[in-house]
């Protein structure tokens, strides 16, 4: 856990990512001296990763398969024709868009739109949970179709979501004929992969890129999950990038790489904006504009501008390590959902 001194915080928190100085890194962005996220460092004032000028406003919806619940789509106001838009997975249990508000919001302000789709955490099976997702992704598309653009889309997700975004995706890339003009997969902490056959992972459209992000605190999944869909998705190494998040301690501070990396609900910090907004920021610049800046940052491939890390007072933050050939660190023991359980539809690719 991380070990706060008392700090003033309007929102709730979130955990982060790392980064550290070497002689060729550029020169670190500005950031805010102090404002309402945890720790001592903020959000970057200019570049990738820093907040967008838009306001943010939302539309709901009823869920078409979760009974109660609202579908919620984010996106910048004052909007006059569709945007890009980015469909979020959340975790199990992360059924409240308040868990991760300040992602939404993130993607909002800098001008895109995010569909946000709740799933039940019990008493259904893990096909009816794909199913609710995509039957909520699909109706905001088919009914918003002034705000949603389907020709540049990403599929984002943490945890269950993680896992289920590539399936998702391939059924809006192959199935829906979505993203045409840019698209991709952003997954973090992923959890077991369903409804995605070998021959899918490798039919996937030629412009399809990918980012996974793991974090070296989790003891929930097991990295060889996202390992696996890593190797077997037919990206090309130039278009994809396996991101591995690592803690920095700091006097009277530590920012933690855990499971539930980012989350607004129980930590909101600098990791969050470095660790994942600011790739996220980059690869929907490289994903549907082409801005070849925007790919050293999000699919850099070990770039200094891809991995660097803020500092504070002289110190630098653990720096992001990136490969295209990743490898497990840790036993399966580490971790309460492992890679060669029978639940893993993709025993066969744990090793």
């Amino acid at each position: 856990m991380k070990s706060l001194t008392p700090i003033l915080t309007f929102l709730l928190f979130t955990f982060v990512s790392c980064s550290k100085e070497d002689k060729n890194q550029p020169v670190q962005p500005p950031v805010y001296v102090d404002d309402d996220l945890a720790g001592p460092i903020s959000r970057p004032l200019t570049g990738y990763g820093s907040d967008g000028s838009y306001t943010v406003a939302k539309v709901t919806f009823p869920s078409p398969l979760y009974s109660g619940k609202n579908v919620e789509i984010f996106y910048p106001q004052g909007i006059t024709s569709p945007k890009p838009t980015i469909f979020y997975s959340h975790p199990y249990g992360g059924e409240e868009s308040a868990y991760n508000i300040g992602l939404y919001e993130f993607i909002a302000k800098k001008g895109y739109v995010v569909v946000f789709a709740p799933y039940p955490t019990t008493g259904v099976t893990i096909d009816e949970r794909y199913n609710t997702l995509w039957q909520s992704f699909k109706k905001a598309a088919t009914d918003y179709p002034n705000i949603i653009n389907t020709t540049k889309v990403g599929f984002m997700g943490h945890s269950f979501g993680g896992g289920a975004s590539f399936a998702l995706a391939h059924r809006a890339f192959v199935d829906e004929g979505w993203g045409e003009n840019g698209r991709f997969i952003f997954a973090m902490a992923q959890w077991y992969s369903y409804q995605i056959t070998q021959a899918e992972l490798q039919s996937f459209p030629a412009n399809t890129k990918l980012i996974t992000e793991v974090y070296d605190d989790d003891v929930t999944n097991d990295h060889r999950m996202a390992i696996d869909m890593f190797r077997n998705i037919n990206i090309a190494n130039s278009e994809k990038d396996f991101i591995l998040i690592k803690k920095s301690v700091l006097p009277g501070f530590t920012y933690t790489a855990e499971h539930n990396l980012p989350n607004t609900q129980s930590s909101y910090d600098a990791y969050d904006y470095y660790g994942i907004y600011r790739l996220l920021d980059a690869m929907i610049d490289y994903s549907f504009n082409g801005n070849p800046a925007a790919k050293n940052v999000a699919l850099g491939n070990g770039s200094a501008e891809q991995i660097t890390m803020p500092s504070y007072n002289g110190q630098v933050l653990s720096p992001l390590v990136v490969t295209d050939n990743p490898v497990p660190l840790y036993p399966q023991s580490k971790y309460s959902f492992q890679c060669g359980s029978s639940n893993n539809p993709r025993i066969v690719n744990c090793n």
